[in-house]
Formats: C-alpha cells, sequence, structure tokens
C-alpha cells in the first residue's frame, strides 16, 4: 500500500497548494494528509499481518491458507518433474517394465516458483520502496 500512498502525495499536494493560498497553511495541510495517509497504510499492513497470523494458526496439514497450498503445488510439481520423472521410467526400467514418456511440466513452474520464493523484481522492488 505504500507505493500507492507515495504516489498520490505528489497529486493531493499540488491540490491542496491551488485550493490553500497560504503557503504556511498548505505546508500544514500537506503534512497532516502524509501523516494520515501513512497512518492508514500502516492500519492496513496490521490487517494483513493479522490474517497471516490466523492463517499460520491452522492446525491443517498445509497449515491453512493459500499460500500454503502454492508452495505444496510448487514443492510436489518440482519433485515430479526432477525426481519422479526422470528415476521412474529408468526404475522400472531396469526392473524389465517398459513404460510410456511421462508427460514433462513446462517452464511456467518455474515463474510460479521463483514467485512463491519472493525471487521476483516485485517483491525486491517493493521492499526497497519501503525502506
Amino acid at each position: 500500500m505504500l507505493p500507492i500512498v507515495t504516489a498520490l502525495l505528489p497529486v493531493v499536494g499540488g491540490l491542496l497548494d491551488k485550493l490553500i493560498p497560504d503557503k504556511a497553511a498548505a505546508e500544514k495541510a500537506k503534512l497532516e494528509m502524509q501523516v494520515r495517509l501513512m497512518e492508514m497504510a500502516q492500519q492496513g499492513d496490521l490487517a494483513q499481518l493479522e490474517v497471516n497470523k490466523a492463517e499460520a494458526a491452522s492446525d491443517g496439514i498445509f497449515k491453512g491458507g493459500w499460500r500454503p497450498f502454492i508452495g505444496w503445488v510448487c514443492g510436489a510439481g518440482l519433485a515430479y518433474q526432477f525426481l519422479a520423472r526422470p528415476i521412474l521410467p529408468w526404475l522400472l526400467g531396469a526392473m524389465g517394465v517398459q513404460v510410456p514418456p511421462m508427460p514433462g511440466l513446462d517452464g511456467m513452474l518455474w515463474e510460479l516458483v521463483f514467485a512463491m520464493l519472493g525471487m521476483g523484481g516485485l517483491r525486491s522492488l517493493d521492499k526497497r520502496m519501503k525502506s
């Protein structure tokens, strides 16, 4: 939410300059607006933290919520693509059982894994903007 707030500040600040002719009063109004917008952004972040805590407190095997589910799907996809797919046909072939080639997963799996691991550029950019 912080990037949205920082994008709004110049626009609203320009409007305040036009609406309030007194420079000191305009600067005071801008400062109050910035404080209020930052408080609102912080409240949104705190609300998301509470949601994250509730999801993490779940006793289910996947630890509740959609994020862990996506993590398990990524792990299962990687295990299939890089362990089961090459090893199972070789193992069954060594035992004398001929099996057709197993289907492979496409490159979209890597994009999903990188996003889940936070290796995408957007998360890095978001963290850089917060500091």
